[in-house]
């Protein structure tokens, strides 16, 4: 920690990238703040808080999981339950609802990251339509779902939950081929996982990835509110 640069309280810039450590590989800076500002700040250049308690870390891997839009892979089994229409999927009606589901979710595992002040954070993105929210509903039921980042043509994904089978993949897909239909070019799925692998999501290094951040954050995107404007033909 004594090696890293440690942000004020007021100063919302950070360090370059490429100044990150190799161990653990990517922590760029610790402390500041998760004030809108400084999280957008972030995100315009590839950077994003994980961290169990405080300080802060910030953090931009040397190799980052993406998944562009035209290559995801939905199998045959899934493609069915897609077009079954067992789930309705809605966009940014329930942000609160499912960042609370996936900070439960990762309650069950050692070194849970979604704290109550990152859920306050991240609520206030939505309210300024820079964070989105995908819902997966079963009778009315909130089943799964996944919220993120958008800028420009890229979208951050961050976290996903599923109290049903295949609910989370069923929001993926969903939103994966909304935002395709919206010409947004990439997926940031931030660290590797199989999970992940198993839907297209490759690995680039962290210049190919500032490349996409370059050329695309400043890209016209998809207005707010967002709403789903596809339809099970096209999954």
């Amino acid at each position: 920690m004594s090696k890293l640069p440690w942000l004020s309280a007021t100063e919302l810039h950070f360090p370059p990238v490429n100044r990150a450590l190799r161990d653990p590989d990517g922590l760029l800076a610790v402390g500041g703040d998760l004030r809108p500002e400084r999280l957008i700040k972030a995100y315009e250049q590839g950077i994003f808080p994980w961290y169990q308690e405080p300080p802060i870390l910030w953090w931009s891997p040397s190799i980052r999981m993406v998944l562009l839009p035209e290559e995801l892979h939905v199998s045959r089994s899934m493609r069915k339950l897609l077009r079954s229409g067992h789930y309705h999927v809605t966009l940014d009606t329930a942000f609160a609802q499912v960042i609370a589901h996936c900070a439960q979710i990762r309650e069950v595992y050692p070194g849970t990251w979604i704290t109550p002040e990152m859920q306050t954070a991240y609520c206030q993105l939505h309210a300024l339509s820079v964070a989105h929210s995908v819902e997966v509903w079963e009778e009315g039921e909130l089943v799964g779902g996944l919220y993120g980042i958008a800028m420009g043509q890229l979208f951050f994904g961050e976290s996903m939950f599923s109290l049903r089978s295949n609910a989370s993949k069923t929001a993926l897909v969903w939103l994966t081929r909304q935002l395709q239909a919206w010409h947004f070019q990439i997926i940031d799925c931030q660290v590797p996982s199989e999970h992940m692998y198993s839907l297209g999501a490759r690995e680039i290094p962290r210049g190919e990835f500032q490349t996409y951040l370059q050329r695309f954050r400043d890209a016209p995107g998809q207005r707010a509110p967002w709403q789903m404007e596809i339809n099970v033909d096209d999954l």
